[in-house]
């Protein structure tokens, strides 16, 4: 393969990456459209190929940096930060509990 082949052929995967689209077919629509929906709520413009040709690009509804996916809380990190590594006996929890639900428990 001649050097100028072989880095044609990286810049072009270097671009794809860069410019984050994908590309499907007129029959890919009709038959995944589960795929191709899922690149576009993942923030990737899709182009349309027909008969071998660029026809159109389908780009994401919302803005950019905008999702409707919810927001995944960790919350291992958040009791890491409180409590530390601290871990309670069933005394304690016990306690805590007859605490926080006072007469009702």
């Amino acid at each position: 393969m001649k050097p100028a082949a072989s880095l044609t052929r990286l810049c072009a995967v270097i671009d794809s990456s860069i410019m984050k689209h994908r590309t499907a077919t007129v029959a890919d629509l009709r038959n995944h459209f589960r795929r191709v929906s899922a690149w576009l709520e993942n923030g990737e413009s899709v182009e349309i190929i027909k008969r071998g040709r660029r026809f159109a690009r389908l780009v994401p509804a919302t803005a950019e940096g905008t999702s409707n996916k919810p927001v995944k809380i960790d919350f291992v990190s958040q009791l890491r930060s409180v409590w530390g590594k601290k871990i309670f006996s069933s005394d304690e929890v016990q306690a805590m509990r007859e605490a926080e639900l006072g007469s009702q428990s």
